[in-house]
């Protein structure tokens, strides 16, 4: 069974986190670098584990979602940028 509170919470503070954050640097990430940044967030994810009371995935799921919400809010921030 997979608990949908921790994966919730974890993309949308990833979102807004991801929206919120400043590129102050000329750095422009790819699609090759937000590849990357997935992959080592599933490592990462993968050796947290899941938190001790849960027995849904041995993952750690609300990082995972972290993650990915930080991805998207930043896409999604370079997309609105980029159209006004």
């Amino acid at each position: 069974m997979l608990y949908l509170g921790p994966v919730i919470f974890g993309f949308l503070i990833g979102f807004v986190v991801g929206i919120r954050v400043r590129n102050t640097s000329s750095i422009n990430l790819t699609i090759g670098s937000y590849v990357i940044i997935f992959l080592v967030a599933l490592i990462i994810a993968w050796q947290s584990g899941p938190y001790p009371f849960f027995n849904d995935v041995p993952i750690s799921t609300s990082f995972l979602s972290a993650a990915i919400g930080l991805i998207v809010g930043d896409v999604i921030k370079r997309i609105i940028s980029k159209t006004q």
